[in-house]
């Protein structure tokens, strides 16, 4: 099987499967988006839902975060991963969107990158979730599943080299769709350690044991 019909097969696939599919993270704006992107760094889905709600309800936007100090922040997220310099980037992020953004999260790239905390991965998330872009983030998740199912090379070793071989491969229209399916299907099916390959339907596609568990 070529790798183009590899890649048919599995966004066929997909589109079937999961047709409506976005991000698990709670939220109710662009700016409350990023913090719970943010935040998710190294974290699971589910401990930042349970954490954001209480941090929302004192800091719902950038404006009344900007005035805080990072103790304050830290106080409400304790429990995520390296919540010290989590809260740190949290802060410095709410006052530069104050100041050079008016409070709101801009849609360029590269303003999305100069913010504190912001890496590829998390702008291409508010890129393709807040602004419909066709932009692919590439988690752990997605790098590993797009590895197990042989849909990138083995030189494609780091996240940027896998989302540029993605998004050649993928129709523009299907990437805000496709790292979710991605995501997903690594979080729940082609897990880390031991993958659920007894209920994966995509076998018949699967490079499988020719292709190492990354």
């Amino acid at each position: 099987m070529t790798r183009k019909e590899r890649y048919q097969y599995i966004l066929n696939y997909f589109r079937q499967q999961m047709p409506e599919v976005q991000t698990e993270l709670e939220f109710g704006s662009v700016f409350q988006l990023l913090v719970a992107v943010i935040l998710s760094a190294q974290c699971t889905d589910k401990r930042i839902n349970q954490v954001t709600p209480e941090l929302f309800r004192h800091f719902p936007d950038a404006k009344t975060m900007a005035t805080a100090e990072a103790d304050d922040v830290l106080e409400y997220i304790k429990s995520v991963s390296y919540p010290n310099a989590k809260a740190d980037h949290l802060i410095k992020m709410a006052r530069m969107l104050v100041e050079r953004h008016n409070g709101e999260v801009p849609e360029d790239m590269n303003q999305l990158l100069d913010l504190p905390g912001v890496g590829r991965k998390t702008a291409n998330v508010i890129q393709s979730v807040a602004f419909g872009k066709s932009a692919m983030a590439v988690d752990t998740h997605v790098f590993r599943v797009s590895h197990r199912l042989g849909l990138v090379s083995p030189k494609a070793d780091t996240p940027y080299k896998v989302e540029q071989e993605l998004v050649r491969n993928i129709p523009a229209e299907d990437i805000p769709h496709a790292h979710h399916w991605l995501l997903l299907h690594g979080r729940y099916v082609c897990t880390s350690r031991r993958p659920h390959c007894e209920k994966c339907d995509l076998q018949p596609v699967c490079p499988g044991k020719t292709v190492a568990h990354i």
